[in-house]
């Protein structure tokens, strides 16, 4: 039983270890100025996916070595606002928060401080972190009420590029 207990603890360090490793190397490679490259919405309930910003919206992305987090995402195409209805949506084809960041188990985790939706600030964004490359970084949250979808339950996939 000693030997078996033993056994089980150190295959538990031995896991456990790797882990804290990937989120160091994770946080290693985020660091840095990202340039957007696409967003969808993929719809929880019917898993269609959709470019709602449109094919080529704007943004950046920027990640620094001591935790602070900034996020700006804007629609393809957006008219300069001149009446209320064309500011409210304004705010309804952007996105942006920031705060200070962490990684832990894959995601980056970020205690928001700002964001263009009030809802958010004090609260964490969760985001699932995956890399092709050095240079393709892929953001996805987890299953969420979208606030610029009618609260609709949707993943939000973002990719960016890094810049040189």
């Amino acid at each position: 039983m000693r030997t078996w207990l033993l056994s089980m603890l150190t295959l538990i360090a031995l896991t456990a270890t790797p882990a804290r490793a990937d989120d160091a190397k994770l946080k290693e490679q985020i660091v840095g100025t990202w340039k957007l490259v696409s967003v969808e919405y993929e719809d929880q309930q019917t898993k269609a996916r959709s470019p709602v910003l449109g094919a080529k919206p704007r943004g950046y992305q920027i990640a620094t070595a001591d935790g602070l987090w900034l996020a700006l995402v804007t629609a393809e195409d957006r008219p300069v606002p001149k009446t209320d209805e064309d500011r409210a949506k304004a705010l309804r084809t952007m996105i942006s928060y920031s705060g200070r960041y962490r990684v832990e188990d894959g995601k980056v985790v970020t205690k928001v401080e700002v964001a263009w939706n009030e809802a958010w600030v004090g609260g964490d964004q969760i985001r699932f972190i995956r890399f092709e490359g050095n240079d393709l970084l892929h953001i996805e949250s987890p299953p969420m009420p979208h606030p610029n979808v009618n609260n609709s339950v949707v993943r939000v996939i973002v990719s960016w590029a890094r810049t040189k």
